[in-house]
């Protein structure tokens, strides 16, 4: 088989485990799948390390009744990658609505023959899309 249909095929699935860990708030897998360096960006433009990405779920502050993660585009470049996608979620954050539709970019590299997201950055998306 083609090494790139394998890669995509593994960043495809990749992107389905990140999406049901964070549907679930499972500190755990995300552990697993960010680096430990990772760095989220939010939508106003507040800069979370990994400690910080998973106390959100592990304190309770964030939870989500849905989260869907679609219309993905992956570029490869080496051992890194870039997913442009988007992120649909009914979330409660700290007591307050945070449903939304985002635009993500996130950064993939590999680690010891896996795929670790070590970036993303969201913007939110003012009208919903069909």
């Amino acid at each position: 088989m083609d090494g790139t249909k394998d890669t995509h095929a593994d960043l495809a699935e990749f992107g389905r485990c990140w999406a049901r860990a964070e549907l679930r708030g499972d500190v755990g897998s995300l552990d697993v799948l960010l680096t430990d360096d990772f760095r989220g960006v939010g939508p106003r433009g507040v800069v979370l390390d990994k400690p910080r990405w998973l106390d959100r779920y592990a304190s309770g502050c964030l939870v989500h009744d849905a989260f869907d993660w679609e219309d993905v585009e992956v570029r490869v470049h080496g051992d890194a990658a870039v997913a442009i996608g988007l992120q649909r979620q009914q979330s409660v954050n700290d007591g307050r609505d945070a449903d939304g539709y985002f635009r993500l970019t996130q950064f993939l590299t590999q680690h010891d023959g896996r795929w670790k997201l070590a970036a993303l950055h969201m913007g939110r998306i003012a009208e919903p899309l069909p």
